[in-house]
């Protein structure tokens, strides 16, 4: 009782969670750049290599199979019983399905750096449903008493949700109970991917060409007609390479940087391998292939499981099992992703490692059929026997069916033999 009074006065001392540096708004997270451009989580999407790094990884890992599974005495099994089963692997509302809803799960912690669902329960506390809710509209709080609550702001009005009415996954974030978002603290490397694109753009909206002066050799009485008659017809990138005609002993002078002598195609480069390495996917994953080789990608794309997908997965299964199942079905109960599909090797070393498990028992035909989404060898016929390689004896039997077929005497059959 003491340590839950001393507990209790701790957490009402405490600050209520931010999700910034300066107070309880997104002030620090978007806003302008050093580029000068504005990075939001919608400005940012805009460009295509944190569009395709979101989506490589909100895809992948809403494609992966999500199951509810139970404890056994063998290790665990489905628990298709469940009504956690179907939510999550089916349809976790009737207006989405599960690859919609972990795709804009992930969507929202990539941006955001935070997701939130609606957890809809009956009158028994049974769940029954999940809605996705947009993070930007959602400030987490916590009462006089320690309890954390959320307040949602829809259409001008604010709800109250209590701690068990929401499915928060936070990303990594100051105190452990928001996250902050990827795009907030990478957002000049962001601004300036914007920005060169944008210089692109207006670069062949000018007709890939640099901005330059017509010298006339005498005095030009209208210079803005000039000015606009030459526009009219050479500017825009449909009107490059045209021949021009210059009257009156006009020169055209450009003036300005090459893009080839500003290093304007390597910035572009470096901004995706930067805002690759800020969502940790591979480049060859968005379409770079510059330093992909058949050697490589292949560990490379274990390596993105590993490092990458992995810490994602345990973050959402770690959380969806704190709130959707009591106490007392933690110790029962548990969700997990089953990753093992993206592991596979190629067809000849995934044989290769089959045979290996198969010869030494820790794998069976039916396990190796699982995997490779083939139906099962009946039992009769021995699909699921796990079998070892007979030419294999532990140390200790080394000589034991010598003496069992010599009466104990190893000797004998050397002694006969004389």
């Amino acid at each position: 009782m003491i340590q839950i009074q001393i507990l209790s006065r701790l957490f009402k001392s405490r600050d209520k969670p931010t999700n910034s540096f300066f107070g309880n708004t997104y002030s620090f997270f978007f806003g302008s750049t050093t580029s000068g451009k504005t990075v939001n989580e919608r400005t940012a999407m805009q460009t295509t290599a944190v569009y395709a790094c979101v989506r490589i990884l909100a895809e992948t890992i809403a494609s992966l199979p999500l199951h509810t599974y139970k404890y056994t005495e063998d290790g665990k099994e489905k628990a298709r019983e469940h009504p956690i089963y179907h939510l999550l692997s089916d349809s976790p509302n009737p207006e989405m399905t599960s690859f919609v809803f972990r795709e804009t799960l992930m969507g929202h912690l990539l941006l955001w750096g935070n997701s939130y669902s609606q957890i809809i329960r009956d009158g028994r506390g049974k769940v029954i449903a999940l809605y996705p809710l947009i993070p930007d509209r959602m400030t987490v709080n916590r009462s006089n008493n320690g309890e954390i609550y959320y307040l949602y702001n829809k259409e001008g009005q604010d709800y109250i949700l209590k701690k068990d009415e929401v499915l928060h996954i936070p990303g990594l974030g100051f105190d452990g109970l928001i996250g902050y978002s990827p795009i907030a603290m990478a957002k000049n490397a962001i601004g300036m991917a914007i920005a060169t694109e944008e210089y692109g753009a207006k670069f062949f909206s000018n007709g890939a060409n640099p901005g330059g002066v017509l010298e006339h050799p005498g005095v030009v009485k209208d210079p803005q007609r000039i000015r606009e008659s030459w526009n009219s017809v050479y500017q825009g990138s449909s009107n490059a390479h045209k021949v021009a005609v210059l009257e009156e002993g006009m020169k055209f002078q450009p003036i300005g940087i090459p893009p080839e002598q500003a290093q304007f195609l390597e910035t572009r480069k470096f901004q995706l391998e930067e805002i690759c390495r800020i969502f940790r996917v591979p480049p060859h994953l968005v379409g770079d292939l510059e330093r992909a080789t058949f050697s490589n990608i292949e560990h490379q794309s274990i390596s993105f499981v590993v490092h990458t997908i992995r810490p994602w997965l345990v973050r959402i299964e770690q959380s969806i099992n704190k709130a959707l199942f009591s106490e007392s079905e933690r110790k029962e109960y548990f969700v997990s992703f089953v990753v093992e599909g993206l592991l596979r090797g190629d067809y000849e070393s995934r044989m290769r490692g089959y045979s290996i498990g198969i010869q030494n028992g820790f794998m069976s035909p039916n396990d190796v059929r699982s995997l490779e989404n083939m139906n099962p060898i009946p039992e009769e016929e021995g699909g699921g026997t796990y079998m070892v390689n007979g030419n294999m004896l532990k140390l200790k039997d080394v000589g034991a069916f010598a003496n069992e077929n010599t009466g104990g005497d190893s000797n004998k059959e050397v002694l006969e033999l004389d």
